[in-house]
């Protein structure tokens, strides 16, 4: 196995730490590194510090480094693919991209459950994170559509599991941020489509409210839905947004050229973002600028406008390393849950960022549908919002403590996946099965092998 000292950071750029990164390739060197990452065996070179999991880097705070431990990139775990047409599943290893199924899956008629803003996630870091996507109004999380998974322990027997086989290992799993094990494979549902565009309807919402109405009114009638929304807008635009939803298109709703080829999907980034972007290139002034001229762009009302998938799903991966344009300082990303008929949290949250002039361009909004029995598992009923701020904002650790407290107050929560500076009371708190799963964790995990910087700075 190849092994290298490396400086690591989540997507956000903040907080890096140095670990040793071992790449191995099959569940049996992931089975050798945890036997020796154990607290007490072995000196330097990460052993004795305890051992993550990593993906592609994605979560945007500190869930997939290990200061001074071993992080296992699991990108070359041994390849695997397997589709079972008449049970509707794919079996894949943990290591695949989701870009790389649905290069493979689409043209077969398939596609996958669940995905995120970006296809850029590996499977093993779908389920650690339980990632949720625009359709969790109908269809749940990640972890709901999950078979089976098998996984490497800490003490490198290799375990089973799904909903029924040893469902309280497979729930812990499901949204444990890796903490339980190390995911190799997993088996999964994966629906058919006719195409590979989407049919969208887009609405300009005159202010959140607005957006809040029209998306309760509205969202049952669509398979995924989403509203960007103007955190810069003041006075009576605020929370201004464009809302859109839609459906998998069939055959018969595509243009005739189009109707040649259904199911193409070949995605690229057009451009690369540039290194060495300097600080306070995304400032009050000019995302005020960019927001305006996107809300400005967007059609007051279209409907079934046929789009790409990949244009609906993930726009931002159109740009290769998009993270740089935050400069050196890197991006927080803030993203939390209210229960339904809390709406004056949420609002008061978006006046607070309106007057504060904080510049966030990626702020969006959705409704979470029910969650998977997953006690670290972040989506729940209710209000989701998602956005970026510059690590560089002053006052922004205030600002986000100020708003951790109106969260836990309403009984929401933020998403571990995303964060990278809540303190480990709140999160705690806001989790209220987390006992149980530190019970579970304790179980299959007695020496504390399996260990991130998150877990250290959370109390996991």
């Amino acid at each position: 196995m190849r092994t290298r000292r490396r400086l690591l950071t989540g997507w956000g750029r903040t907080a890096p730490t140095a670990a040793t990164v071992v790449r191995p390739r099959t569940a049996e060197e992931v089975a050798a590194v945890l036997r020796g990452a154990a607290p007490g065996r072995g000196a330097g070179r990460g052993l004795g510090r305890g051992a993550i999991p990593r993906g592609l880097g994605r979560s945007y705070g500190d869930a997939a480094q290990s200061a001074g431990g071993l992080v296992l990139d699991c990108a070359e775990l041994a390849p695997g693919f397997r589709l079972d047409p008449a049970e509707g599943t794919v079996t894949a290893a943990s290591g695949t991209r989701l870009s790389d199924l649905m290069e493979r899956l689409l043209p077969l008629g398939r596609f996958l459950p669940v995905t995120p803003g970006t296809r850029q996630v590996t499977v093993g870091g779908a389920i650690a994170a339980d990632i949720h996507g625009k359709n969790h109004h109908r269809d749940s999380s990640f972890g709901a559509h999950v078979r089976e998974l098998t996984l490497v322990a800490a003490d490198g027997a290799e375990r089973v599991c799904g909903p029924d086989r040893d469902p309280d290992l497979f729930w812990a799993t499901v949204g444990g941020m890796g903490l339980t094990g190390v995911v190799t494979e997993a088996r999964f549902d994966v629906p058919t489509v006719e195409t590979s565009m989407m049919r969208v309807d887009t609405d300009r919402t005159r202010d959140l409210d607005e957006a809040l109405e029209l998306m309760a009114a509205t969202d049952h009638r669509y398979h995924y839905t989403v509203c960007w929304v103007d955190l810069l807008a003041r006075g009576a635009s605020t929370g201004r947004g464009v809302l859109t939803r839609g459906h998998h298109a069939g055959v018969g709703d595509l243009p005739a050229r189009a109707r040649r080829d259904p199911l193409g999907f070949a995605p690229r980034a057009l451009f690369t973002a540039p290194k060495g972007v300097p600080s306070g290139l995304l400032n009050t002034w000019s995302v005020r600028a960019f927001n305006t001229a996107y809300y400005a762009k967007a059609p007051k009302r279209g409907r079934d406008e046929i789009q790409p998938l990949g244009s609906f799903f993930h726009p931002l991966d159109a740009v290769r390393d998009w993270n740089r344009v935050y400069g050196p300082s890197g991006l927080v990303q803030y993203q939390f849950v209210v229960p339904f008929g809390t709406e004056d949290v949420l609002r008061s949250i978006v006046a607070r960022l309106s007057a504060a002039g904080a510049p966030s361009f990626l702020a969006v909004l959705k409704r979470f549908g029910e969650g998977t029995p997953g006690p670290l598992s972040f989506p729940r009923p209710g209000w989701t919002l998602a956005l970026d701020l510059p690590a560089s904002l002053p006052g922004l650790g205030r600002l986000l403590d100020g708003f951790d407290e109106k969260v836990l107050e309403a009984g929401g929560a933020i998403y571990l996946a995303k964060d990278s500076r809540a303190k480990a009371e709140t999160v705690h708190a806001m989790y209220p099965r987390m006992d149980e799963w530190r019970t579970l964790r304790k179980r299959v995990d007695p020496d504390g092998v399996l260990v991130s910087d998150l877990s250290r700075r959370l109390e996991l």
